[in-house]
């Protein structure tokens, strides 16, 4: 069953105006093809909506129960009207925005929320991306801004420093690591590890470097987020390769 919305339009004016004639002027039609439309209407439906009377028209019990749904159907199209001419002229938008998972969870919540409290005709759909990901869709037009590590980035693509972190590795305080100051990833590639989910930007980022010395890491624990990967690391469970902002974060609370 298909609904005409000029037909919807027609019989919420000719109900309110409680006649055929007043509606079809209300909205712009001769009364030959108003009259016209409601037969249709009536006949699509099977069922009567308007009572013919010597004062007019009145809506059937039929009738009534179509206007409720017209009219909340009129006002969402008069809502979503409003809506696409607020994108039209500029007064509203919608920006896709990828990130990485050091974006995402260290360095964009506050931004972002800051931005958004003081533009709310904006909108932004984040999505986590690996950098390099993040590259090729900003190039192809995918995407219309990025958080991404820079080396990661070709050089026709327009970028401003946003901040600064890098990956760095975490261990136990009483670690074998324990006090040095720079590692080799190689160096730590058969230990235990506790990392991120395998669908997070950052857990396929580790993978493949991991994957280009030719060897593949054994995770005692994945979690979802760093503070559980830094109080496993705590724990002793596990080495992990996390931003140094987060690593920073963590270390405050982390056991002496």
């Amino acid at each position: 069953m298909r609904f005409d919305l000029v037909d919807l339009q027609l019989f919420v004016a000719v109900a309110d105006a409680r006649s055929i004639t007043q509606g079809a002027l209300r909205v712009h039609l001769a009364l030959a093809s108003a009259s016209a439309r409601i037969k249709g209407l009536e006949a699509a439906l099977g069922v009567t909506l308007l009572k013919r009377g010597r004062r007019g028209v009145e809506p059937t019990a039929a009738g009534e129960c179509l206007l409720d749904h017209a009219r909340v159907v009129m006002h969402d199209v008069d809502a979503m009207r409003g809506d696409l001419a607020a994108f039209a002229s500029g007064a509203r938008a919608s920006v896709h925005l990828l990130a990485n998972t050091s974006g995402l969870s260290e360095h964009l919540p506050k931004a972002l929320a800051a931005f958004l409290g003081e533009h709310p005709d904006i909108n932004v759909d984040v999505e986590e991306r690996e950098s390099t990901d993040i590259a090729a869709a900003i190039v192809a037009g995918a995407a219309d801004l990025g958080f991404a590590a820079e080396h990661a980035l070709p050089d026709h693509v327009e970028r401003f420093l946003f901040s600064e972190d890098r990956l760095t590795l975490i261990t136990a305080r009483r670690g074998e690591f324990a006090g040095r100051r720079q590692i080799d990833f190689q160096e730590v590639t058969g230990f235990d590890f506790v990392g991120l989910t395998h669908s997070t930007a950052l857990q396929v980022h580790i993978a493949k470097h991991a994957a280009r010395l030719g060897v593949r890491l054994r995770f005692r624990a994945r979690l979802r987020d760093f503070d559980a990967i830094c109080q496993m690391v705590a724990a002793g469970v596990g080495i992990a390769v996390v931003p140094e902002a987060a690593a920073r974060r963590c270390a405050r609370s982390m056991p002496s």
